[in-house]
């Protein structure tokens, strides 16, 4: 069983919907990656509006019909864990934002791998 509590990082990605790496989805593929990188967990959260650096509103309001949503991508584990991963956020985001903030895991178990 796996167990995380007490203070932690909370790592958040902020990329567009149709942002790549390689053909895939970035959200996607940062997903993977801290799957792979043995994180926590790691969910995506697809805004329904939003601008970034480029100053372009998008929302899901249907007269705008917008495509290019913003998305987040959020781990939450030990400071030590994805301050590790983010060597691979460099070569990932290359448009977006990446935030980090401490905070406080009150509660979180999981089975481990099935």
């Amino acid at each position: 069983m796996t167990r995380l509590t007490g203070g932690a990082l909370r790592l958040t990605v902020f990329v567009g919907e149709n942002d790549t790496w390689r053909h895939r989805p970035l959200y996607s593929e940062i997903v993977h990656r801290a799957h792979a990188a043995g994180l926590a967990g790691a969910s995506v959260f697809r805004g329904v509006e939003g601008f970034g650096a480029s100053s372009i509103v998008h929302t899901t309001r249907l007269l705008s019909l917008s495509e290019d949503l913003p998305v987040a991508v959020v781990v939450v584990d030990t400071e030590e864990r994805v301050r590790d991963f983010l060597p691979q956020l460099d070569e990932l985001v290359t448009e977006g934002l990446v935030t980090l903030d401490p905070c406080e895991v009150v509660r979180y178990e999981g089975r481990g791998p099935s």
